[in-house]
């Protein structure tokens, strides 16, 4: 009687409305109405202040409201980890990726992912813009850094190191660079996470000419390939350039910034199966690249509530 008592208040206050809540439960107005009295009369406590036309939670209410919806989750979570136990990863899952991630690994790792898992079926978007994940029904968004919003969670996937690079008739022309201090007087191209006004040094500030700054990492690469300059790029996109010599690496003993790569999702409650096993299947993959990128130690989720 408790419990059910607990569901009928919970379900009045989320509509706003004893009618709604009826309607939602598959009960009459009236008896809603009733079980709310009878609950408050055991409690011995107005939960509910109510007009014609609105309900507003007293402050008894509203402590009580939040404690029966934690038990509602908490119930409706471990019906769903009972029958997930039952079920194969199945339905739609949307997915946002930056371009070169997903061309260089995405598209083979979902692809062998959904051959594993037919029931699966895929929606990917490459993409170098923000996300809402809640406002667009994304289930996973990969991107670069941890997430500014507080209330998303995220998991590390890898890191990748970041070297200079440049072509070889570039440094024919301007000269090879022998220490950090010689970038002064060199041509920079830039990325996003990059300052307008210095080389990506770590401990160092090192002013440089800018000459070219763009937010895609490959026509960074394209740029440098052609001799506009010299890159800070990761190492996953550039390692093949360097084996066709097509790059030659700058100051290959300096230190730079890592990038970070994060898979985002909006919560860790209520995890659908289809999202939890493609994690675990992406984070299995890219262990496997070891040569380019720097798995996670853990890949723990971090959480910032």
């Amino acid at each position: 009687m408790g419990l059910d008592d607990a569901l009928i208040f919970t379900r009045v206050v989320e509509c706003h409305s004893f009618t709604q809540a009826a309607q939602s439960l598959g009960m009459q107005k009236s008896t809603v109405s009733r079980r709310i009295a009878q609950l408050e009369e055991r409690l011995g406590v107005r939960l509910l202040n109510r007009t014609t036309r609105k309900l507003r939670l007293t402050e008894v209410g509203q402590a009580y409201y939040e404690r029966c919806r934690q038990i509602m989750l908490d119930f409706a979570e471990a019906e769903q980890a009972v029958m997930q136990l039952q079920q194969e990863p199945s339905g739609l899952l949307r997915i946002t990726a930056p371009i070169e991630f997903g061309q260089l690994f995405l598209g083979s790792v979902l692809g062998h992912f959904m051959r594993q898992y037919p029931q699966i079926s895929a929606e990917v978007e490459l993409t170098t813009r923000d996300v809402d994940l809640v406002e667009e029904g994304i289930d996973i968004a990969i991107q670069i850094g941890q997430p500014q919003d507080s209330t998303l969670i995220a998991r590390k996937l890898f890191q990748t190191s970041r070297c200079l690079y440049a072509s070889r008739d570039y440094l024919a022309l301007h000269g090879t660079p022998s220490t950090t201090k010689d970038l002064v007087s060199h041509r920079a191209i830039l990325l996003p996470q990059d300052s307008l006004r210095y080389w990506p040094l770590l401990g160092e500030h090192i002013a440089c000419q800018r000459v070219l700054s763009c937010n895609n990492i490959t026509l960074a690469r394209e740029a440098a390939q052609a001799g506009a300059g010299i890159a800070a790029l990761p190492v996953m996109i550039s390692d093949e350039s360097v084996r066709s010599g097509r790059l030659v690496e700058v100051l290959p003993d300096i230190r730079l910034p890592v990038g970070e790569l994060y898979a985002v999702y909006p919560s860790r409650r209520f995890q659908a199966m289809k999202v939890k096993t493609f994690l675990d299947f992406l984070m299995a993959s890219l262990a496997t690249h070891s040569g380019l990128l720097e798995p996670a130690v853990d890949g723990l989720l971090i959480s910032r509530p």
